[in-house]
């Protein structure tokens, strides 16, 4: 199969990078905003006039949560619109769309892991313009499936893993939030999932259904902390503070765990968890 993946330079779409060379049987084609750019709809509707595929994996996205604040048309742009396209592209022409999106659609009000069939609630201007997104896709009614994630962190890209590696190296404390809840998802094993779900026996028969994915386990970003110093053997002591001594332009969900159940069922796979996926990213060690 020919396959597109958008958002290259992500986590997400470089954690695929790497994983595709798994599949040779299929075609990959791997694009930026440099080739397919999703905050210009000429450039969308210019790139699929030239080529088709069998797949799309949508991996790009607006994820500046605090930037997108001041900058809601663009993220409503990237998130909603340009999604609104690829699916409608996508179902004129029966092509298989696999959307990534997030637990940010929530507004973290539970104390419950979240269900696909739970309703949205955004909190800010990034969970509004994915739901968009989301939206858009059911809308079209082709052959696609949502999954949704959150915590991602990689070996690439900035994310919280890396800035704490960085800080607890250079400062003998750190403040980090102990009220927000969620599960780290390392972006490699993520990654798995995604190829995985839009390859499966399965996906011929989706329509705008939605999974969860992010690793077993729950942690608050203080326990997310303690355990990146304790694993990379950094002397830096963390201290919990509570979300209003640590104020953003965005707020975020208190409570995000997923209930991953039903990918879990339909791929047939253990979902592992995020402290042993997080080994795995400091000791970059991760096969499929």
């Amino acid at each position: 199969m020919k396959i597109l993946i958008t958002g290259q330079s992500g986590q997400l779409g470089q954690e695929l990078h790497a994983l595709h060379e798994y599949y040779p049987d299929h075609q990959f084609t791997f694009t930026g905003r440099h080739q397919l750019d999703l905050s210009n709809p000429a450039s969308i509707d210019a790139w699929f006039r030239q080529h088709h595929y069998d797949i799309i994996i949508n991996a790009a996205a607006y994820t500046a949560v605090d930037k997108a604040e001041d900058e809601p048309e663009l993220a409503d742009q990237i998130n909603h619109k340009a999604v609104k396209q690829l699916a409608d592209i996508a179902a004129s022409s029966g092509t298989r769309l696999l959307h990534v999106s997030t637990d940010y659609v929530f507004d973290g009000d539970h104390c419950r892991p979240w269900t696909e069939t739970d309703n949205t609630r955004p909190l800010g201007v990034y969970g509004t313009t994915k739901c968009r997104g989301e939206e858009a896709v059911v809308a079209a009614h082709g052959n696609s499936a949502i999954v949704r994630t959150g915590w991602v962190y990689s070996r690439y890209g900035n994310n919280f893993v890396k800035t704490m590696l960085k800080l607890g190296a250079s400062r003998p404390s750190l403040n980090v939030v102990n009220d927000q809840i969620g599960t780290p998802t390392h972006a490699a094993a993520l990654a798995e999932a995604v190829i995985q779900l839009a390859l499966s026996k399965e996906a011929g028969r989706y329509s705008g259904e939605i999974f969860h994915y992010s690793q077993e386990g729950v942690a608050s970003w203080y326990d997310f902390a303690c355990s990146i110093m304790e694993l990379a053997n950094l002397d830096c002591r963390i201290y919990p503070i509570p979300s209003k001594d640590y104020p953003t332009p965005a707020k975020r969900p208190a409570f995000s765990i997923l209930d991953k159940r039903k990918i879990s069922e339909q791929l047939a796979i253990e979902i592992p968890h995020w402290r042993s996926e997080l080994i795995k990213m400091l000791t970059n060690e991760h096969e499929p």
